[in-house]
């Protein structure tokens, strides 16, 4: 057993140095997603033009995606978070410089989607680190922890730009961002990472196609990570346009203000740290098909009643409960991963999970934002949210339903 799966999480130099190291980089990611649109806009005064420049940084990740954890399985996976955090530094910290002698929103159409690959592949690389940091008994924990804390970032980096873009302006949002992005790469060079015992250099001598197809085949032969890649894909199909159905619902069908949605949206974020703080506790007690499949029904109880809340406070409760359920259940899965993958396939199974989980997605937040705005929210969120409680239902008919141990044995739940 390694040494660190006997300490307690906080006793833990390296997993220190690690969760703030990751925490800065999502406070950078999140930076990011406030300054540069509010770059597009200073300087075109056009929402298609920020709206474009979001799109274009989506599809730059999805695509990176595919080969992002091949990549992460051939190299030494701390000197790419390294590089990771140094190219987004110097790719960001180009914006301030730039915008020093006049405005190039050309620039921002290079920058955004670069970073947003490279961020990728740094959040590939990271998931498959925590293993060789914390030992197998401790993942849940240490996973419900980073979780929390990229969900507080979540909130606090996007609050840091305005006020940072408001006081100096967006280009000064950037360079912050840059340099947060500096912090992280330096602290991830104080981490020590224990050797890969199970890389045999095989992913070194075959083919990129080759190892593509490793991480599907693993998915495909594993039961339990075979449910879950299949039953996520219609989750996430389902609910990617959640957020947008939230503050279509609070604008429009109560005639909310922008201050209603900050505060549901404030709500939510402490509803996934919550979540996330919880899980580890949670699934020890109850084992992880009970938990995965139990928060999977309560998240869509939640969105089921989400269109029909009047209230501010009721919308903001279903809020937290659905992002928590979230929370509980994304880091039951994550770990799940990690527990019962070999090292040396652990990045490109990653990759392939997430490439299959969310690559039907944007065409299913497009389609429920749609059917929102021609039928109404409540029948929406009704249906969508029965279809979630359907998934967890799905789930006790496969092998999610036993308890799935640290080794990869299934056994019967409790």
């Amino acid at each position: 057993m390694h040494a660190s799966s006997t300490q307690p999480l906080r006793r833990q130099r390296d997993f220190g140095i690690f969760w703030a190291a990751q925490t800065l980089s999502v406070l950078g990611d999140s930076f990011a997603l406030i300054a540069l649109p509010l770059l597009v806009l200073e300087a075109t005064g056009s929402v298609a033009r920020m709206g474009l420049l979001t799109g274009v940084g989506a599809v730059a990740a999805v695509g990176a995606a595919v080969g992002a954890g091949v990549l992460v399985d051939r190299v030494d996976r701390r000197r790419l978070l390294v590089v990771c955090d140094l190219v987004r530094m110097v790719l960001y910290g180009v914006v301030p410089v730039v915008w020093l002698f006049g405005a190039q929103v050309w620039l921002l159409y290079v920058v955004l989607p670069l970073c947003e690959a490279v961020g990728m592949l740094f959040a590939v690389g990271y998931v498959t680190v925590v293993r060789s940091l914390v030992g197998g008994e401790r993942l849940t924990e240490a996973n419900g922890r980073l979780n929390a804390t990229a969900a507080a970032a979540g909130v606090l980096g996007p609050l840091g730009a305005g006020i940072v873009a408001a006081w100096t302006g967006p280009a000064a949002a950037v360079g912050v961002d840059a340099a947060s992005f500096g912090v992280s790469a330096a602290c991830m060079l104080l981490v020590r990472f224990r050797a890969r015992p199970d890389d045999d250099g095989a992913s070194q001598r075959s083919g990129f196609r080759a190892d593509l197809r490793a991480g599907l085949s693993f998915l495909r032969g594993h039961p339990v990570l075979r449910a879950l890649t299949v039953l996520l894909c219609f989750f996430s199909f389902l609910t990617l346009g959640l957020t947008d159905l939230v503050i279509y619902h609070l604008k429009h069908d109560l005639g909310h203000d922008d201050g209603a949605v900050g505060t549901v949206m404030a709500c939510g974020a402490l509803g996934t740290i919550a979540g996330s703080l919880l899980v580890a506790r949670v699934r020890r007690r109850l084992g992880f098909g009970p938990t995965w499949t139990g928060a999977v029904a309560v998240c869509g109880l939640a969105f089921a009643g989400l269109g029909r809340a009047q209230g501010v406070p009721l919308v903001a409760a279903l809020s937290a409960a659905y992002l928590a359920c979230v929370g509980v259940a994304g880091t039951c899965s994550m770990s799940l991963r990690q527990e019962v993958t070999p090292e040396h396939l652990l990045g490109r199974v990653t990759s392939a999970f997430w490439f299959l989980q969310y690559s039907a997605a944007p065409v299913g937040a497009a389609v429920l934002t749609w059917s929102a705005e021609h039928r109404g929210t409540a029948p929406v969120s009704l249906v969508a949210g029965c279809c979630c409680v359907l998934i967890a239902v799905a789930a006790l008919f496969t092998p999610i339903r036993r308890e799935v141990s640290s080794s990869g044995s299934l056994s019967p739940a409790p």
